[in-house]
Order: structure tokens, then C-alpha cells, then sequence
């Protein structure tokens, strides 16, 4: 299983054309055999659960059950071989920035619109490398006030936490469906942020406790692979 992370920037001017897309790109993944699961997201403006749209950046993340070989994909060609030449073209023709990461799901748990996206996730106990992590959840409506009055202390931790590498956030829904793509060095220093910094473990205890969500997901990838930059930088640039 391959599943890609694409973070789309458009020009300024073109923003109209980003949100129109957000309806017209989902008839080609729709249809592409390779793609056993996508979503077509938008991105808050502080790299984390954000109520504060960034209107130029979106993303595609999809899951690939089919047999990949990542040494073949090339910058030139991959959004192509990834997600198809209509939205190859489309991102070509409005000139946007982008940055993929290709990932290999290894451990987590927890349902994405009722299902396993990832399939039936086993811990990976040999694994000690750069891990990038996926938490998204479904707000219950009645807990909104709290969630958003809580989670800008967490991620002004997680920027200066010890192994941070970057993060963005990413949503199917303002406001309501919500999730944070992080990487980090390593297991231990993710870990320790969200068991040791007070503020987030703070807020488990509180998500736990006040029932705020109807549906969460927490997974571990290994990173693959990068290409392409988002606001002209790789973060990742040498580090795989």
C-alpha cells in the first residue's frame, strides 16, 4: 500500500479556479483504478487545526493498493502517474506549486467516514526513523466552542517541540472535520510531545472525557519519498 499526500499552492489570482476544483477533481480520482480511497482537502493557515482557511493551499490524499514502484516516479511526471493528466493539466495550467510525500502506513487505529483506509494497522516495533503522523476528527457540534478554544495552545507546542520537522492542517469541512499531517524525527520525539507537553496532553484528557468527537483517527507512516516544494522549500529536503 502507497498512500501520496499532495499540498497544492495556487497564485493568488487563481483561487476561484481552487475552490472550483474542489468539486471537478473528483470525478477523475473517482474513476482512477489505482486509488482505493482519496479526499480532496483544504489547509489552515498555521499548520495545524485551523478555523482560518488558507484559500491558495489545498491538498489530495490518497491510498494505492496497487503494486508501486516509487523508484520509477520522476518529478516531471508524477502528479500524472499519481492522480491523472486532467489534474496534471490543471495544476500545469494555473501554475501551482506542489509537494507530495509518498508514505507507507505502519501502525494506527481508529475510522476515516466509517471506514479503514489504511487497512488493519499492526504495530511496526522495528522501526525507528522518521515518522510522520495523520490525526484527524469529526467534531460533535455541541463541542465545537470547546475544541477551538483549546487546540491553538497545543500547536503553538508542537512548532517548538524537540523533533518537529513540519506540519500542515488539512479538512475535509471547516470547522467540523478536521485533522493535522505532522513529521517528526523520530517515534520517541512525537511521542513525547503528545504525552509530555502539558497543553496537548491536556486536551486528550479533555477529548476523552467531554465525548468531543463522533468519529477520530490517529495513523503512523514511514516517509518514502518527497518531491516538489510547497511555499518554495522541501522540509524534507535531505533528511530521507
Amino acid at each position: 500500500m502507497l498512500v501520496t499526500l499532495t499540498i497544492i499552492r495556487y497564485p493568488k489570482k487563481y483561487i476561484p479556479f481552487a475552490l472550483l476544483a474542489m468539486a471537478i477533481h473528483r470525478l477523475p480520482i473517482w474513476f482512477n483504478k489505482n486509488i482505493s480511497f482519496y479526499k480532496l482537502l483544504g489547509c489552515g493557515k498555521n499548520g495545524t487545526f485551523d478555523k482560518h482557511p488558507d484559500w491558495q493551499q489545498w491538498g489530495i490524499l490518497a491510498v494505492r493498493n496497487t503494486s508501486t514502484d516509487i523508484e520509477t516516479f520522476d518529478s516531471a511526471s508524477l502528479i500524472n502517474n499519481l492522480y491523472g493528466s486532467f489534474i496534471n493539466k490543471w495544476l500545469h495550467f494555473f501554475n501551482c506549486e506542489t509537494w507530495t510525500i509518498l508514505l507507507e502506513p505502519i501502525e494506527g487505529h481508529g475510522k476515516w467516514d466509517g471506514k479503514e483506509p489504511f487497512g488493519i494497522l499492526t504495530k511496526l516495533p522495528v522501526y525507528d526513523g522518521m515518522v510522520a503522523t495523520l490525526t484527524r476528527a469529526t467534531i460533535r457540534i455541541s463541542k465545537l466552542k470547546s475544541f477551538w478554544q483549546n487546540v491553538a495552545a497545543a500547536a503553538n507546542e508542537m512548532a517548538v517541540a524537540k523533533g518537529f520537522i513540519t506540519s500542515v492542517g488539512i479538512g475535509e469541512m471547516p470547522f467540523i472535520k478536521q485533522a493535522t499531517f505532522s513529521v517528526w524525527q523520530s517515534r520517541e520525539d512525537m511521542k513525547a510531545f503528545a504525552y509530555q507537553m502539558h497543553q496537548h496532553t491536556a486536551i486528550i484528557q479533555k477529548t476523552r472525557k467531554e465525548n468531543w468527537y463522533s468519529e477520530d483517527m490517529f495513523v503512523r507512516f514511514k516517509p518514502l519519498k518527497t518531491f516538489g516544494t510547497i511555499k518554495g522549500n522541501d522540509p524534507l529536503a535531505g533528511k530521507l
